[in-house]
């Protein structure tokens, strides 16, 4: 059985980026949905007791699975934005081994957050931006809906969230200030270098 994954900081912690009440609805609502669906959708199933990322590597594009693709992926996107964010007050900055990488493959930290903020602002509808792992590569990419970069033998690094739900109450249709936000503040570098 899938269960809500515990927020890594107190619902309050992000504010003023994101508020408690949009993680109160994000994070309690959206994202238990998500989960409690993918336990009806599994249960007796081959999935019932398989990994999220399991789930998701196995029923993608597969049409008479794509119910529990999305509950799957979107359980796993979730847990994954959560973590790459982290509470106002604690520093966080890219390691020296990350910018290096950052600085070869953006050319600057500065680039890095620009390209990112693009490619978010480029994303038509619901989806998610990510920076992943391509080998020794990194490179920001989106992804519509529930897709993430293991469906693309992709490695993600850090995501954030465009789906309209997990910006809305505090930044109503401004896309571009909840990223600028999320990229100037509230950003967790340090899970980004776990995941490299």
């Amino acid at each position: 059985m899938f269960l809500l994954p515990v927020l890594p900081y107190e619902k309050s912690a992000l504010e003023p980026f994101m508020s408690a009440k949009t993680l109160d609805f994000h994070h309690g609502k959206h994202n238990q949905a998500y989960v409690d669906n993918l336990n009806k959708l599994v249960a007796g199933t081959e999935f019932e007791t398989a990994t999220l990322e399991n789930i998701i590597v196995k029923t993608t594009g597969k049409e008479n699975q794509s119910a529990i693709f999305n509950n799957a992926a979107q359980a796993y996107n979730h847990d994954f934005f959560w973590k790459s964010l982290r509470p106002v007050g604690v520093v966080s900055e890219p390691s020296a081994k990350l910018l290096e990488r950052i600085n070869k493959y953006f050319g600057s930290l500065e680039n890095f957050f620009s390209e990112f903020k693009t490619v978010a602002l480029s994303q038509f509808g619901s989806g998610w931006v990510w920076l992943a792992e391509d080998g020794e590569e990194l490179k920001v990419i989106k992804t519509a809906n529930a897709d993430n970069p293991l469906t693309h033998n992709l490695k993600p690094v850090l995501a954030i969230d465009v789906w309209e739900h997990s910006y809305y109450l505090d930044y109503q249709n401004r896309r571009a200030d909840y990223i600028e936000a999320i990229l100037r503040n509230i950003l967790n570098w340090e899970f980004a270098q776990d995941n490299l």
